[in-house]
């Protein structure tokens, strides 16, 4: 499975060390999308929807997004259409997170999780799946909402006038 990574700068050494611990894993091909530098600078929103918009374009993988406390990440991915982000702070919710929700982007914070923690979240995350039945109709739903929101927001079409 295809796991593209990304951070900002509050999440930047949190990400590095889940690149490291996913590396060493045969079912897991890593896509770090940085930033490469530390830079105060790197704003979530942006690094959020790259590492979303990777994930909508490519069925089956899944993305990791690391921030200060995960949250930021967790909201400018979810206005991604089809990205289902949960920002996640113990293993149940990790779990729950996939067999419930089917989550395909997982959101974490360097400052309020601790390294130990967060790799075994990942872990979780990566190791459960998604249940189907019930769940399943609950997360069509939640795409349902998806797609009519965005429909929504779509400018309306206008047809010029017909000259006679």
């Amino acid at each position: 499975m295809k796991i593209y990574l990304g951070s900002d700068h509050a999440g930047f050494d949190l990400r590095g060390k889940l690149v490291q611990h996913l590396a060493g894993r045969p079912d897991v091909e890593v896509d770090d999308r940085g930033p490469a530098t530390l830079d105060p600078n790197d704003d979530y929103p942006e690094e959020a929807a790259k590492v979303a918009r990777l994930v909508r374009d490519d069925p089956g993988s899944r993305g990791i997004i690391v921030c200060g406390s995960g949250v930021g990440v967790c909201i400018a991915a979810n206005k991604i259409q089809g990205i289902r982000a949960a920002n996640v702070v113990d293993v149940d919710s990790a779990r729950v997170s996939r067999s419930h929700n089917d989550a395909n982007v997982l959101c974490i914070g360097e400052r309020t999780t601790p390294e130990r923690d967060a790799l075994a979240l990942v872990d979780a995350w990566l190791t459960t799946a998604f249940e189907g039945g019930r769940h399943a109709r609950r997360v069509a739903q939640i795409a349902a909402i998806d797609d009519q929101e965005h429909r929504a927001a779509e400018p309306p079409v206008v047809t010029p006038p017909r000259r006679t």
